[in-house]
């Protein structure tokens, strides 16, 4: 009797679910019974496929995993984030590229750089070439050893020499009877203030 109006109410909770999720549950239900016909010593076993199908009829319609007996809804998610990292790990696969040079030819770059200070890559670069190592002159500029110095000068330099000739402003509205357009200018040098309206 139980099984009768279990069966009754599944059958009119079908009226009401669409067509397509339906669908799903059927293919979910096919694909478990294929599963169960492979089965070896008590044992389902899985392949890729039935992974894959079951993964992304999981992504479709997550509905689905109340159709689904034969696996727990934790190793679908499993399955479904263990595919997922192996996507973005086979997306960031290093592609070759430039081979590495070795290390013994990055010390001598450094070197080259270090008792040389006035050379630069280009010099460096044509000094390689000429002792027959094939290596490109920005690999060469890559690994040269950093001077101390800085080439630059540091913003506060900057600042300090550009001060007489830089100069700050600001355009704003005074609501008034009539509107009143302010310009404000202040030169930075003597931080004077000069305004017009």
């Amino acid at each position: 009797m139980v099984a009768l109006i279990i069966l009754f109410l599944n059958l009119v909770a079908s009226l009401f679910r669409s067509k397509s999720r339906l669908e799903a549950e059927n293919a979910a239900l096919r694909r478990q019974l294929i599963v169960l016909q492979r089965k070896v010593r008590g044992r389902v076993q899985f392949t890729n496929g039935d992974r894959l199908f079951f993964i992304q009829l999981y992504r479709w319609f997550p509905s689905v995993l109340k159709a689904i007996k034969i696996i727990r809804p934790e190793t679908l998610v499993r399955w479904h984030r263990a595919g997922f990292c192996r996507y973005w790990r086979w997306k960031s696969r290093n592609l070759g590229g430039r081979p590495q040079i070795s290390a013994d030819l990055r010390a001598l770059i450094r070197r080259m750089s270090v008792e040389n200070l006035l050379w630069g890559a280009p010099r460096i670069h044509g000094e390689l070439l000429k002792l027959g190592f094939a290596v490109a002159q920005s690999t060469v500029a890559k690994y040269m050893a950093g001077k101390n110095d800085p080439s630059g000068q540091s913003w506060v330099t900057f600042l300090r020499n550009h001060m007489p000739h830089i100069a700050a402003m600001d355009l704003f509205v005074v609501p008034t009877i009539d509107l009143l357009y302010v310009l404000i200018l202040v030169r930075l040098a003597r931080e004077s203030l000069s305004g017009s309206t």
